[in-house]
Parts: structure tokens; C-alpha cells; sequence
């Protein structure tokens, strides 16, 4: 099957996946796994190679840190620069597991996992933006991304239309917040260079 050959339903499906790991790293691929429990992470690249006991051990005690070591400044901090290093790959492992979780036999493989990654990658780079714009993330947008993420996964297992639509405003929403910086910097640099 060739890029051509995939349904909406599908594309959806995938962009959900993606999307939700580019809010968080372990949430989304511990709910994908545990939502399938006959095939566990098996169609996930990578870890289809590791015992699943220690992918359970791993997944949950990274999930239980996102969840609640992001609550205090110097968490948000670190999972912030581990998550920035690693969504384009989970965003990549979340399509390529969802394409073969739904049965899409696509060629070439690695071109949706690119696309899964870079999705991830804009998700994250934007939240890291705000984070260092705000300083610190208000706890209702941390809150919001938890659930975002876990909501995600669900809704690209059982409801592709529903997680696609929220992938899509989420990727607006980044590029449109993308924008406004561009413009707020351009307006302040100019201000600068009125001044000297």
C-alpha cells in the first residue's frame, strides 16, 4: 500500500498518536500498551525488543514522575529537556505502532514516522516556548497536558476523528503561537533599534 491508499480515519488515528507524544514521552506509550494487552508493544519500534516487565517498570515510573514531578519548578525543568530530546522519537514510535495497531501497511514506513516526529517535535518546542516565556507553567496548563495526552491515545484507539480534530487545533494553536512570537520579537527589536 502506498501513502495514497490511507483513509482519513487512518490519518487521524495516527496524527492522535503522534500528537500525544509530543505532550508527553511515557503516558501515551503506556496507555497504548496496556490498552492492547494481547499485543502489549509489540508493533512499537524499538521496544517489540525489550522484556515487557521492565517497559512496564520503566514506563510507569517515568509517567508517575511527568505526572507529578512536573508540579514543582526544578521537575518541570528537567522533564522538560528530556522530553524535548526525546518526542520526535516517541511522536515517531506512537504513528508507526498506531499504523500497524489499525493495519495500515504503508510504504514507506519511515516517512510516517518522520511526520509522527515532527508533529511531536512542534508540540514540544512550543510548550517549552511558553514555558520560558512564562517562566513557569501555570498548574492548569500542566494539568491540561496530562490529560490532553492521555485523552489522545484513547481517542486514537476508539475515536480517530475526535483525536485527529484535537491534534489539528493543537498543531494551529503552536503555529499560531509561533507567529506571535516572530511578531512580538520583530516589534521589540525594532523598538530597540529606534532607541539607539
Amino acid at each position: 500500500m502506498t501513502i495514497e491508499n490511507i483513509t482519513l480515519l487512518q490519518i487521524l488515528a495516527i496524527l492522535s498518536a503522534s500528537a500525544a507524544g509530543g505532550l508527553r514521552i511515557a503516558l501515551p506509550l503506556l496507555i497504548i500498551g496496556i490498552a492492547r494487552l494481547d499485543q502489549l508493544w509489540t508493533n512499537i519500534p524499538f521496544l517489540s525488543h525489550i522484556n515487557p516487565q521492565i517497559i512496564v517498570g520503566v514506563l510507569t515510573s517515568w509517567t508517575l514522575f511527568e505526572l507529578f514531578g512536573t508540579k514543582k519548578l526544578l521537575g518541570l525543568r528537567i522533564v522538560q529537556i528530556i522530553q524535548l530530546i526525546f518526542s520526535p522519537f516517541v511522536g515517531a514510535f506512537m504513528a508507526i505502532g498506531m499504523a500497524a495497531l489499525i493495519e495500515v501497511k504503508i510504504t514507506p514506513l519511515w516517512l510516517l514516522g518522520l511526520t509522527g516526529g515532527l508533529l511531536a517535535l512542534v508540540l514540544k518546542l512550543v510548550l517549552v516556548g511558553w514555558f520560558f516565556r512564562w517562566g513557569k507553567m501555570p498548574i492548569i496548563v500542566i494539568f491540561l497536558e496530562d490529560f490532553l495526552s492521555a485523552i489522545l491515545v484513547i481517542f486514537a484507539l476508539k475515536s480517530p476523528e475526535n483525536g485527529g480534530l484535537i491534534a489539528m487545533i493543537l498543531l494551529w494553536l503552536a503555529l499560531r503561537s509561533s507567529n506571535e512570537w516572530k511578531y512580538r520579537f520583530k516589534t521589540k527589536s525594532d523598538l530597540e533599534t529606534k532607541t539607539k
